[in-house]
């Protein structure tokens, strides 16, 4: 089972309040999505993550592995059991949110 940090729930709680804020149901039911399908991927091979988006390549420097579902970066650890860190939709300042 990968869990969520209490980072990344902020962020998808965040996600979700603003999607809900402007009446964008979808927009969250395809986020809650993105978020499931990335688990699966994770679980299933958690070292074919990248090591940064290629916007930010500095980002490697943290040492989380990232994967791209839908329109989210989803950054996560390469621990035992992995975890997500961070989920960030693909038009966010991700290093200033970090």
């Amino acid at each position: 089972m990968i869990s969520l940090s209490a980072t990344a729930e902020i962020q998808v709680d965040n996600l979700i309040e603003y999607y809900e804020s402007k009446h964008r149901d979808a927009a969250s039911k395809n986020l809650l999505a993105a978020l499931e399908t990335a688990k699966k991927r994770i679980a299933a091979k958690p070292e074919a993550g990248i090591p940064a988006p290629r916007p930010y390549p500095f980002l490697a420097a943290k040492g989380l592995r990232w994967i791209k579902e839908g329109s989210y970066w989803i950054s996560y650890s390469k621990d035992e059991p992995p975890v997500i860190f961070g989920v960030f939709h693909e038009s966010a300042d991700i290093p200033n949110r970090l």
